[in-house]
């Protein structure tokens, strides 16, 4: 049994590819550093994560697959699940071996399951751009948070940016403690630590004190006619729960929810 161990980034994974053609021998497992090894094993290798490697293996796969199954790797590597490595690198090394695009081939177990996950990303892709409401601050600048079952936040940027290129804004995935801050002109990473002094946005909402003049009272609107077009005879919290997961709930400026009160 041969393990590869890397540092869990996407990178590092197409590095992974390079040394296994390179060295001729392939993992039978991919651990992240600092996982526990297996009790047997026959060879321990660990990959130094090396852009040029990485270039030259997507260089190569551009030439195998389209646009959209490169697409559907990078977006299901943002899933985060335990399997993905593994599921991404018996892809990539389908497609160099094969002489023909395997993207379609739906009857491979490795190629069906990256699709379903490609779904259910890019699924959490939509909601988070549906269910975004934007808090405006004192300053002028809209905060959105969520906690994404996904790590999807990444792929809404664009929309945002085009969506709301007139104003500055901030979303933020509370769960992974990551966001993207849009001043008008470019797109940055941003984190809140604990100590720093926009640790109360971990919280998700803004408090009162920070608010805008306004933003309290078009939130009682929202609250209002949201209440007010609620008709309780119509109630159906299975169908609720299906369009809208419960996940977003927490951080929706409509307080009030048909399926709770």
């Amino acid at each position: 049994m041969n393990i590869f161990v890397y540092d869990k980034s996407f990178d590092g994974l197409l590095t992974a590819v390079f040394d296994a053609y390179f060295r001729k021998t392939f993992p039978d497992d991919l651990l992240s550093e600092g996982d526990a090894l297996p009790l047997f094993y026959d060879e321990l290798h660990t990959v130094v994560t090396d852009e040029e490697k990485a270039g030259r293996v997507w260089r190569g796969l551009q030439k195998k697959v389209s646009v959209s199954a490169l697409g559907c790797l990078t977006q299901s590597w943002l899933s985060e699940l335990p399997e993905v490595g593994m599921l991404i690198f018996r892809y990539i090394r389908k497609a160099i071996d094969s002489p023909r695009s395997i993207e379609t081939n739906f009857g491979d177990p490795d190629v069906l399951r990256l699709a379903q996950i490609w779904k259910k990303v890019d699924g959490e892709r939509v909601h988070l751009m549906q269910f975004v409401r934007f808090q405006k601050a004192a300053d002028g600048t809209f905060f959105a948070a969520f906690e994404p079952q996904y790590n999807a936040l990444p792929l809404t940027v664009h929309h945002f940016k085009d969506r709301f290129a007139d104003q500055k804004w901030i979303i933020y995935d509370m769960k992974r403690r990551y966001g993207f801050y849009y001043d008008l002109q470019e797109v940055t990473t941003i984190s809140f630590d604990d100590d720093s002094r926009e640790s109360h946005l971990i919280t998700g909402m803004l408090d009162e004190s920070l608010m805008d003049k306004d933003e309290k009272l078009f939130q009682q609107l929202w609250k209002t006619y949201f209440k007010a077009i609620c008709i309780k005879e119509r109630m159906n919290p299975r169908k609720h729960r299906q369009d809208m997961p419960v996940r977003y709930w927490k951080y929706l400026t409509e307080k009030f929810n048909p399926v709770i009160e």
